[in-house]
């Protein structure tokens, strides 16, 4: 896929809106295949595929956020947001359910292209990225196809920053990661992750991995500091 021609579909139902974003990502070479609602557009992008997705948050019917849960769990595509409301939590919402970014209405399209841009870069690197599988515990980490295996060789169900909070750690084994940092290197703006939220992460994590908190065995906490995967035999 390159980032200079690629296919976009845009799911917005206000439609002047709709035809306008349209219009202006075709002018950068992008094809676009714009909807007013989730039906049609599941259908292109089965049938078609596409390399990102721009969804409006709040739609009649299968909304937003709904729309970006079922395309997370069925592949990496791109994903961005836009939105019409001043509350953070749908934002933040759509971003543990996986979406990679949003926009806030009304927004500079300029501003919007620039996303579009760096997103399909980043997108367009996943798919070259060797594969890298971490294993631990009985687990695999797969991070190319962004999948955690059980023990029992099953799917764990992860949210997007769950499994990035998970690969971060994983991937420096021993060395303790501060809140601060964790927080800034999640695939948010790091205005939307509180120190807060890192701990519920790990909290989360935990529970997921059947990790006790009172003796970790797979993430352990340096106090006042922060977290660190603990190393594991080969």
């Amino acid at each position: 896929m390159s980032t200079e021609r690629a296919h976009i579909v845009l799911i917005e139902d206000e439609p002047v809106t709709r035809e306008a974003l349209a219009s202006y990502l075709e002018g950068f070479g992008h094809r676009v295949s714009a909807f007013s609602e989730s039906g049609p557009a599941e259908k292109c992008m089965e049938e078609n595929g596409a390399d990102l997705l721009i969804v409006d948050i709040n739609l009649a019917g299968k909304d937003g956020l709904e729309i970006t849960r079922e395309q997370r769990v069925k592949s990496e595509i791109g994903i961005i947001l836009l939105t019409g409301r001043t509350d953070d939590i749908d934002r933040i919402v759509g971003l543990e359910l996986g979406a990679d970014d949003y926009v806030c209405k009304p927004f500079n399209r300029r501003e919007l292209a620039a996303r579009v841009k760096n997103l399909l870069r980043r997108t367009s690197a996943r798919h070259v990225s060797p594969r890298k599988i971490i294993k631990f515990k009985g687990f695999s980490l797969d991070v190319f196809s962004r999948q955690l295996i059980d023990p029992a060789g099953q799917p764990l169900a992860l949210t997007r920053a769950e499994f990035e909070l998970l690969r971060l750690l994983a991937n420096s084994p021993g060395q303790v990661m501060h809140r601060e940092r964790l927080a800034t290197s999640l695939p948010h703006r790091h205005d939307d992750i509180s120190l807060r939220t890192v701990d519920v992460l790990i909290r989360r994590l935990r529970m997921k991995l059947d990790d006790d908190p009172r003796a970790p065995a797979i993430i352990g906490t340096s106090h006042g500091e922060g977290y660190f995967f603990i190393p594991h035999p080969n």
